[in-house]
């Protein structure tokens, strides 16, 4: 079993999802396909919330309106013929439906908002099994996340209950090809109400999934050819990192490295489950692999954060 995940640029327009589509294709033997919501509609859904809050009624239609705009043009762009763009509208209009019913919501609530947020991690998945079915001749198993990614009282995800709900989903398909489709971020909390892993949270979705489902590797696809030996912002000529500790990845990812959800390595670590960092753009690119083996005799990367400091305490004997 193989577990990708590909973010938000991965999949940001309808010819990015064409060659995700494909790319996963040509991926022999089991493997999960974790999504993220399309680049920039988890911010717009952040602002719909906020302006429903600030009971902002009209800006919040035009909103909705803006964002439905939007995927009926990836639509468009997406799906050759009238009739399968209109199957695909079908499966969708009920999510914007339900956003247009919360834009004169005056007991709106932070249930409410979450739920909101989750709408473009389902958007992805359901755009995405129309393209493999349309263009890779593949019929992706969907599997709900929220049926079985969920949270405890402090916000923490529950691996024992993960594994349970999981494993029966992935042997009902025995098939030794099964490619199975979940949202990534989304989850339910220790209530049974809809909830996420926080911004970024898809990472972490992809290496739980892959701790419970016993991955032999986890993928997780960005736009970048794996983690960078310092800052592209800052420094003009970055070079990537090629192989990584866990403890090395984690440290840099709570230190400023955007590439890497700083919790995510938990899990695969715990599970001695390597992540490879690969590059949707280049896909013949190296990337980055992270496992629990590593040269220790050189400096691999710096990463700096604002607004932070570090005090290292040592016991003198």
């Amino acid at each position: 079993m193989i577990v990708l995940k590909f973010g938000g640029t991965s999949v940001g327009s309808a010819q990015r999802i064409r060659a995700v589509a494909h790319l996963v294709s040509a991926i022999a033997g089991r493997k999960i396909v974790i999504l993220s919501a399309m680049s920039g509609t988890t911010d717009a859904l952040v602002q719909l919330a906020q302006r429903i809050i600030n009971a902002q009624w009209q800006e919040a239609e035009e909103a909705v309106a803006a964002l439905e705009a939007r995927y009926h043009s990836v639509i468009e762009e997406l799906f050759e013929t009238p009739a399968l763009r209109k199957e695909v509208w079908q499966a969708l209009a009920p999510i914007f439906a339900e956003l247009q019913s919360q834009t004169h919501n005056e007991a709106f609530t932070q249930n409410d908002e979450k739920r909101i947020l989750s709408r473009g991690e389902i958007i992805s998945t359901t755009l995405m099994a129309f393209t493999l079915r349309e263009y890779e001749n593949l019929n992706a198993v969907h599997l709900d996340a929220l049926s079985f990614m969920r949270i405890n009282h402090n916000g923490e995800p529950e691996p024992q209950h993960i594994e349970k709900h999981l494993t029966p989903l992935l042997t009902a398909a025995p098939d030794p090809n099964a490619l199975f489709l979940t949202e990534g971020y989304i989850c339910i909390n220790a209530f049974g109400e809809i909830d996420n892993l926080r911004r970024g949270g898809s990472d972490y979705t992809a290496t739980l999934v892959g701790e419970a489902a016993h991955a032999e590797t986890i993928e997780i696809w960005t736009d970048i050819d794996g983690l960078h030996n310092n800052d592209p912002r800052v420094v003009n000529v970055t070079s990537p990192v090629r192989r990584l500790h866990f403890g090395e990845a984690a440290e840099l990812a709570h230190f400023g490295s955007k590439i890497l959800h700083p919790t995510c390595i938990e899990p695969a670590r715990r599970a001695n489950i390597p992540i490879r960092l690969l590059n949707t753009l280049d896909p013949q690119a190296p990337g980055t692999l992270i496992s629990c083996e590593t040269s220790r005799d050189m400096v691999k990367a710096v990463s700096a954060k604002d607004g932070i400091s570090l005090l290292t305490l040592r016991r003198h004997p």
